[in-house]
């Protein structure tokens, strides 16, 4: 049984250009050619590489994003105004340049990419670009710009989302402090009525109490003499009166 060797998967990237050359052929324009668009292709996996892990990697967020701004100015401005010798160099020696390119890694390495090249100019340092790198200084800045975006975007939904965490924190904060609240109102009531519910019984056994005294201050004692004749109370004979004398 023979075995069939399947070729690589042709990257997205490179089949949507090859497809844009394919649709622009009529139009006159000067369009690359394949061999160029896998050249452009393998430049910006090149760069994106540079990029991360190159620079990202080894350097704070903060420098990351510092650095990638920086070198897309540089670029952008070189794009804009190419022939404008102030944006064709820049000095290792100024401060900015040297926090964001020279110390943070990997930043050197991406503008030289682009087409800078050291030299010394009246014994200054500098980073002259070469103009015969025009390609690299477009892909160069085209993916800068690209991650620029989706980092700004992904800080834009964490702090969204950090916004939204921080909402739902203080909702759940305040409910349990109402429920808290509502804890110790409804015991307080509970307590109240209890407390009424005892006065309440108290009274009522206090009341019977002086009832039932009430009634055994006015009863009589049990030897008291009952008024006219006969038994009395405490007498255990019986007393008998006689008729009056008879007289004439």
């Amino acid at each position: 049984m023979s075995s069939e060797t399947s070729s690589p998967t042709p990257d997205p990237e490179f089949l949507a250009a090859a497809a844009a050359q394919r649709r622009n052929t009529t139009t006159g324009e000067v369009i690359p050619d394949s061999s160029q668009l896998l050249r452009q292709h393998e430049l910006r996996q090149m760069f994106r590489r540079l990029i991360d892990p190159g620079i990202y990697r080894p350097n704070s967020q903060e420098a990351f994003m510092a650095s990638l701004k920086t070198l897309s100015r540089i670029a952008e401005n070189l794009l804009r105004e190419p022939e404008n010798p102030k944006f064709r160099q820049f000095k290792s020696t100024n401060d900015m340049i040297r926090r964001r390119l020279i110390e943070t890694k990997g930043a050197l390495e991406y503008a030289i990419e682009m087409g800078f090249r050291p030299e010394v100019k009246e014994f200054q340092p500098l980073y002259v670009w070469n103009e015969r790198r025009s390609e690299e200084l477009r892909l160069g800045a085209q993916i800068l710009q690209e991650t620029i975006d989706l980092a700004e975007q992904k800080s834009a939904r964490s702090q969204r989302n950090a916004a939204e965490a921080k909402v739902a924190t203080e909702a759940a904060t305040r409910n349990v402090l109402l429920a808290f609240m509502d804890d110790r109102k409804t015991k307080m009531l509970r307590d109240q009525r209890d407390r009424h519910t005892r006065e309440a019984q108290a009274h009522h056994r206090s009341s019977s109490v002086d009832g039932e005294a009430a009634m055994s201050s006015s009863s009589p004692p049990s030897n008291a003499e009952m008024p006219g004749s006969g038994y009395t109370l405490s007498s255990s004979d019986p007393v008998v009166d006689g008729p009056p004398p008879y007289r004439d």
